[in-house]
């Protein structure tokens, strides 16, 4: 292990543009359950429920995925960014990050101070909520207030539409500028780091692996195996934040 942190720090301390991709395993080491492990969220819930026509088109689902979004929003908003999270901003602080691009919708990489412009939440975000109808955009804490007061469906102010947190959904078109700009920064990247993703969930997993066949280094910390392992200089299975605060300590200080 510390022979491979070794070689992650020697490839951080070559490399010029950095892009991140981070997945659930990154999140899950501050206590936000993911959604397919064992104990997570579709052990509680129905995934079909919530496929974006039937959120549009069942009253029934509509209440089952804002029972389910509130619960998980509560979880998210009381996370804390981890050693990973910093880690991460200790790259940006060495002028070296290209980008952070994230499955994740929890905003810990805001909270860890990253700067925005630098972040692609490719999956969206929960912090947001969105009229399915007209585009109309609320703060995620201003539509819990709504449910708490007993609104338990919450609908648009504007047009009474349908709204929904600003996330991907099952069945939902992923947004074309995020991927496109992601793809750009694989493109120019010459280290691809992926963080705690599991690379099954697609289009978003394509994105490290443009970077490999575009001959940046790739690194993969993730605690179980993914189908990119082949293509990494460095696999790591074990957790995310100790890792990856190791590595980069030990590129700081030899760099």
């Amino acid at each position: 292990m510390e022979d491979l942190i070794a070689m992650g720090a020697q490839l951080i301390n070559k490399s010029k543009k950095i892009l991140f991709f981070t997945g659930a395993g990154i999140s899950t080491e501050s206590g936000i359950p993911d959604f397919r492990s064992i104990g997570g969220i579709w052990d509680k819930y129905d995934p079909s429920d919530f496929y974006l026509q039937n959120i549009i088109s069942s009253e029934r689902c509509r209440l089952k995925y804002w029972e389910m979004s509130s619960e998980y929003y509560r979880v998210m908003k009381k996370a804390i960014p981890n050693a990973a999270h910093h880690a991460v901003k200790d790259i940006e602080d060495t002028g070296k990050l290209l980008a952070i691009v994230t499955q994740n919708i929890d905003r810990l990489h805001h909270r860890a101070g990253n700067s925005p412009d630098k972040i692609i939440e490719i999956h969206g975000t929960a912090f947001l909520v969105s009229c399915l109808n007209c585009g109309e955009i609320y703060e995620r804490d201003e539509i819990e207030e709504r449910i708490n007061r007993g609104e338990r469906i919450p609908s648009c102010d504007r047009c009474s539409g349908i709204l929904k947190p600003a996330t991907i959904s099952f069945g939902q078109t992923m947004p074309e500028d995020k991927m496109n700009e992601a793809i750009i920064h694989a493109l120019q990247c010459d280290l691809c780091i992926v963080l705690g993703s599991s690379l099954v969930v697609y289009p978003a997993a394509s994105i490290p692996e443009y970077a490999a066949d575009s001959g940046a280094g790739l690194i993969i910390i993730n605690r179980d195996q993914t189908a990119l392992d082949h293509k990494a200089q460095i696999v790591i299975h074990d957790t995310v934040s100790g890792v990856m605060q190791a590595m980069v300590e030990t590129g700081l200080k030899t760099g």
